[in-house]
């Protein structure tokens, strides 16, 4: 059956109002658009700037008028302080995918992006991407930065193992990791000035699998100024990342101790750990005994989980289970800001 002009009227005209006190946002590098809607203020469109103290002013406004929800698109990382600013005031910031807005048929030409979200917002037509709390988005930030680290040291490592084969010491074929205990005494003894092959492998661990001879042998080298002063600086940047990997750690813990802080104290033991081994990049703390602390439960039990990945599922989806009833919400609603 057809459906006419009139049926299709009432149709759209038995939409409600679901956020009647909504505000939307038209987030920018420099200013930022706000609507509200008009029976709210005589001005219901307004641009705040983006320094701090017209973010104030721009949530101070939507206090006055009593707004409660605010969407706004999540633009780059412009959106981060105005969302920071404004869930401190207590108002519910709505964070919306750009994408999504697009896909809502029937935009006017003649109505503003900022107006446009606003009355999607009122109607519960926007879908909220998945944001931590406060205290979960802390240490999420301190895990992305730890992991930007590693990936900074990891190219370091790469320039260490570039100078070592321009000297045609072939430490990568005789030592698992040139960052193990075996390869790091081998490259600060050759910095320090060692070019004896003998003496370099006497830094041979006893965990190593190859023997001092092999290891003799692979460091005989073509010795160049150049090389050496290339690995010295490759040494001293994987050194000072590495401090900094440290600091972050140290942030990781503290956090962890305040969230489990307020948490019911567990009565049961901690696991036996499934896993013994130490992973290269591990933790300077024992990652698993916080988490058990905060949570009640060990994640390192299900198979293919170790302290690392446990860490990350918490600071990336929160401990608020909730937040993903079904399998369906938990796809694609984690924003990697």
């Amino acid at each position: 059956m057809k459906t006419t002009k009139s049926q299709g009227a009432t149709s759209g005209a038995s939409i409600t109002v679901v956020h009647p006190y909504a505000a939307a946002i038209d987030i920018g590098a420099k200013f930022h658009v706000v609507a509200v809607g008009p029976e709210r203020d005589p001005e219901p469109v307004r641009s705040f700037g983006s320094f701090t103290q017209e973010l104030h002013q721009l949530a101070q406004w939507l206090k006055q008028i009593g707004i409660a929800t605010i969407a706004m698109e999540s633009t780059g990382v412009y959106w981060i302080p105005a969302f920071e600013v404004l869930e401190a005031y207590g108002f519910e910031v709505v964070l919306v995918n750009a994408r999504d807005v697009r896909n809502v048929p029937g935009r006017k030409t003649d109505v503003s992006d900022a107006q446009w979200l606003q009355k999607l917002h009122a109607y519960g037509l926007l879908r909220a991407s998945f944001r931590p709390r406060h205290d979960i988005a802390t240490l999420r930030a301190y895990l992305r930065q730890r992991e930007r680290l590693l990936e900074y040291a990891a190219a370091h490592i790469q320039h260490m193992q570039k100078a070592l084969m321009q000297m045609n010491l072939q430490l990568h074929h005789v030592v698992q990791d040139v960052t193990g205990a075996t390869g790091m005494k081998i490259i600060r003894s050759i910095v320090a000035g060692e070019r004896n092959p003998e003496e370099l492998a006497r830094h041979r661990d006893v965990r190593c699998k190859a023997s001092s001879e092999t290891i003799r042998d692979a460091l005989v080298g073509n010795y160049q100024d150049e090389h050496v002063f290339e690995l010295t600086q490759a040494l001293a940047l994987y050194d000072f990342y590495q401090t900094q990997v440290a600091q972050c750690d140290e942030r990781i813990e503290v956090v962890l101790r305040q969230l489990h802080a307020n948490a019911t104290p567990v009565s049961t033991p901690l696991p036996a750990a499934r896993r013994r081994s130490r992973q290269s990049n591990d933790f300077s703390f024992d990652v698993r005994a916080e988490l058990y602390s905060m949570l009640g439960v060990d994640l390192t039990q299900i198979h293919g989980f170790g302290p690392y990945l446990a860490l990350k599922l918490v600071a990336e989806c929160g401990t608020d289970m909730s937040r993903w009833p079904t399998v369906k919400r938990s796809r694609g609603e984690v924003r990697r800001d």
